[in-house]
């Protein structure tokens, strides 16, 4: 069977999401995840973008070892140096560089004939190629180019080192069948075509990224780029696990597979949903809550008869179990860091120390600690490291006829202490003007989400908030069995993402 390689951007085009604000832990904490997934390359980010991203890159970059870590950089000098300095420390450095093609880009964004395009995408390519192994070039908006210019220019940067090519749907424009016979126009019409790897990125604007890309497989591509449940800008990229997925079940069809760890596919989504704030949908396909869920008679007749008879994908396949192990507030540390072990969570002594104290006390108030649980837990601990706010203590009073007024104490730094009090129409917005006292500063909220991590009357709390604090879109969450209190460590944890970048980025000067 042909190897389709996975291209896996959810570090860089995923966290193009409205909304979506990812830190440096947060980061590696996925790009570990997709290691283990067993993705191919792993786009990591942006690195001429900002400082922030350049380190976030480079740190992927040395820690990564059983994937190819690459980054973008548009054909513009200055971008394949910040792309180099970033990765050439990695296991396999490549680098992904992109010029738009299609005549809207041409003469409205770039503003440059045909002949212009080509000789600055020779030019970069060149330029990458004398560094990078690897340097794959990509044709922003493809799909809208036309198909004889788009052979020439292929042919060029082929010639120019180009090792693999990339033909984006950037705007979700085409349909299945236009888009496959893009590959094999490409697959007729260019002359050295058998040197490269076709590689297919599709956005998912009218609903057809996984169409597409399925069909640029049957197309001749032997690449397909995308991200975890689907995130995005706008309608988001392709989902790569329904990608993997109806490669797998369907090699009779494609004959064609993916590498990934499919049992993996599960932690990835819960992992990527919960960093991000993007909560999947309940029918989504393959991660879903109701993926593997059955109503109606008669489908559940047919399963107690023959699971297949309405299920082509077994639960455990992707990582879906029933039977996780549940601990207690009677478990003991050896169980309990045997637990995080198997949840692939790797944590200092301190970090052990911290993490079993705060399972132990919520262990007391819950009746049962779940997978769900512990993997909230850890990622709020490893959230906490940003703590230039804290909470100290809250007090909410509110009735049905009464104003609700709340009192925050905060900590500041090591030593300040903050309190304030105020009141609000409800209790998180007495509660969210209370914290814009203590901060001294108007901060704009611009959502607020909440979830539970589980079920039941004693389920945590997840909060959700993206916040305008001095100037800085910005997001943060925070979790706790009480609503309130994991609504102020949500809004707090969007604060101090922007200080401590703020003072990262202060040395980053300075140095």
């Amino acid at each position: 069977m042909r190897k389709i390689n996975i291209f896996e951007t959810t570090l860089r085009d995923g966290e193009q999401s409205a909304g979506v604000n990812l830190n440096f832990t947060e980061k590696l904490e996925i790009a570990y995840q997709l290691e283990r997934l067993g993705v191919d390359i792993i786009e990591a980010g942006f690195p001429a973008a900002s400082k922030g991203d350049f380190n976030s890159v480079q740190e992927i970059a040395r820690k990564i070892k059983n994937s190819s870590v690459t980054g973008l950089a548009r054909a513009v000098k200055g971008d394949i140096d910040a792309a180099w300095d970033s990765l050439k420390i990695g296991a396999e450095p490549r680098l992904h560089t992109f010029i738009a093609t299609s005549p809207i880009h041409r003469e409205y964004k770039l503003k440059m004939t045909k002949q212009q395009v080509i000789e600055k995408s020779v030019e970069m390519v060149k330029y990458g190629a004398a560094r990078f192994p690897i340097v794959q070039w990509s044709a922003e908006d493809a799909s809208r180019t036309e198909l004889d210019y788009l052979a020439e220019i292929v042919e060029a940067v082929i010639q120019a080192g180009a090792k693999v090519i990339n033909i984006p749907d950037t705007v979700g424009y085409a349909a299945p069948i236009e888009y496959g016979n893009i590959f094999r126009y490409l697959r007729e019409h260019v002359p050295s075509i058998d040197k490269v790897s076709l590689s297919a990125h599709c956005h998912d604007d009218l609903g057809m990224a996984t169409a597409n890309s399925l069909a640029a497989i049957e197309g001749g591509a032997t690449q397909v780029e995308g991200t975890i449940n689907g995130i995005g800008e706008r309608a988001g990229n392709v989902a790569l696990e329904e990608v993997a997925m109806a490669l797998y079940i369907r090699k009779d069809f494609y004959q064609a597979k993916s590498d990934l760890v499919l049992n993996e596919i599960k932690r990835t989504s819960d992992l990527v949903s919960r960093l991000t704030g993007m909560q999947v949908p309940a029918n989504k396909a393959i991660i879903g809550a109701n993926a593997y869920a059955h109503e109606s008679g008669i489908h559940q007749d047919g399963m107690l008869k023959e699971k297949t008879t309405y299920e082509i994908i077994s639960p455990e396949l992707v990582g879906v179990s029933s039977n996780s192990l549940v601990l207690g507030k009677h478990s003991g540390r050896h169980a309990f860091k045997e637990r995080l072990q198997e949840l692939n969570f790797s944590v200092t002594d301190e970090e052990m120390n911290s993490l079993f104290v705060q399972f132990k006390e919520l262990a007391d108030n819950k009746k049962t600690m779940t997978d769900e649980d512990i993997v909230a837990l850890v990622l709020e601990e490893k959230a906490a490291d940003l703590s230039f706010y804290e909470l100290t203590s809250l007090q909410i009073s509110h009735g049905t006829h009464q104003t609700a007024t709340a009192t925050v104490t905060l900590k500041k730094g090591d030593h300040e202490e903050i309190q304030e009090a105020a009141t609000g129409a409800g209790s998180v917005e007495a509660l969210y003007n209370t914290l814009e006292r203590c901060l001294g500063c108007e901060v704009n909220l611009q959502d607020y989400r909440i979830q539970s991590v589980g079920g039941g009357m004693d389920a945590l709390a997840q909060v959700f908030v993206k916040i305008d604090y001095n100037g800085v879109e910005t997001s943060g969450r925070g979790l706790d069995q009480d609503v309130l209190e994991a609504s102020a460590k949500a809004y707090l944890n969007a604060v101090n993402r922007v200080i401590i970048m703020r003072e990262l980025e202060e040395k980053a000067v300075l140095q």
